[in-house]
């Protein structure tokens, strides 16, 4: 059996864009999709019982939907945003739509949002 805490360690190394392309490998080796198996543990949580049905979410995503045409300011914020390298920075804006953050707070969602609109970018809060 594979030395589970290296393995960790190795996965924790990872940059985003890697995490991304390790997650697609995955998903086409084994036939399945990570988004399906995500959807699917609520709803199996919550067959025993009625959850309430107005929980107040508390973790956001950050959806950075396009670059408004102004790429190189995008990237600067991108970068200072997430502290990527220029290429994982450029790669992310260029393939909008993608996630900047995930799960972080409402304030620090809508403040990420104003500073990227700033550099011109669109952006979504999920």
């Amino acid at each position: 059996m594979a030395d589970l805490n290296a393995l960790v360690d190795q996965l924790s190394e990872l940059t985003v864009l890697e995490a991304s392309e390790l997650s697609k490998m995955l998903e086409e080796k084994w036939g399945v999709s990570a988004a399906a198996a995500v959807a699917a543990a609520p709803a199996a949580g919550g067959a025993g019982g009625a959850a309430p049905a107005a929980e107040e979410k508390t973790e956001f995503d950050v959806i950075l939907t396009g670059d408004g045409g102004k790429k190189i300011n995008v990237i600067k914020e991108v970068r200072a945003i997430t502290a990527l390298g220029l290429t994982e920075a450029k790669a992310l804006v260029e393939g909008a739509p993608k996630a900047v953050k995930e799960g972080v707070s409402k304030d620090e969602a809508e403040k990420l949002k104003k500073q990227l609109e700033e550099a011109g970018a669109t952006v979504e809060i999920k």
